[in-house]
């Protein structure tokens, strides 16, 4: 997978991208990543790629062209599938992240400051957003998008079945973990956890992984595949709650 990143801040990336998984799978050549610092497009005597706003109002707005130019120097950027990071579209999320990293060309636009000239929608595939705050630069949503879509890459992360239970990919929060030592401070592990009985421990599991979804996010339960012992466990939780 090819991954190219557009931003004014190319330093930003240089830390995650050479460690973790991401240098593993760099050096795996399982994706092939480029950062490209926009300001190095720009016509402006200055160096400069941003400018006042038409109609007024406050902070300064990018300009399209030192953005489509570069862009357009990404070898088959048209085939390419285009995102923008924006506050201005839908929210990012777990089924996005899987649709994304079956993509074999993927560039990422980093929005800034006031925002992008909106013209430059018209070379993009679609924006993102990764939530309801305001950020100070796209930068950090693309991290977000980049870390969420090639650890779901085959081969980047050491088990397989690591990505399969974790929160959302079910719609449904991820179980409490423990490792060693048994008693930390006082604080033991959960019985069933170390009785051996690989049912029990699954059923346990299942049981907390419903109960933090119902705490913390209910909204996911109405997209989640709930079984009979799943609505069982619902039924008691909300009993408690009363």
């Amino acid at each position: 997978m090819r991954i190219d990143i557009l931003t004014i801040f190319p330093e930003m990336f240089e830390g995650t991208i050479n460690s973790s998984i991401s240098k593993r799978a760099i050096n795996k050549q399982i994706i092939d990543v480029h950062i490209h610092d926009f300001r190095d497009f720009t016509l402006n005597n200055n160096n400069r790629v941003d400018d006042y706003s038409y109609g007024g109002g406050a902070g300064m707005i990018i300009q399209a062209q030192p953005v489509l130019d570069c862009l357009r120097s990404i070898p088959n950027w048209e085939k390419a599938y285009k995102i923008i990071t924006t506050p201005v579209a839908k929210t990012y999320n777990q089924k996005k992240a899987i649709k994304l990293s079956k993509i074999e060309h993927l560039i990422i636009i980093c929005g800034h400051y006031e925002g992008i000239d909106e013209r430059i929608m018209n070379f993009v595939d679609e924006g993102i957003s990764i939530g309801d705050y305001i950020l100070t630069g796209g930068e950090y949503a693309a991290l977000v998008i980049y870390d969420s879509v090639i650890r779901l890459l085959p081969g980047v992360l050491g088990n397989s079945e690591s990505t399969i239970e974790e929160s959302f990919e079910n719609n449904l929060l991820e179980f409490p973990q423990y490792t060693r030592p048994e008693v930390f401070e006082g604080m033991s592990v959960p019985e069933v956890l170390i009785s051996g009985n690989h049912e029990n421990i699954r059923k346990w599991r299942r049981q907390k992984s419903l109960e933090r979804t119902y705490k913390y996010r209910k909204d996911l339960l109405r997209k989640a595949k709930l079984n009979e012992e799943d609505k069982k466990i619902l039924i008691e939780l909300k009993k408690e709650q009363k």
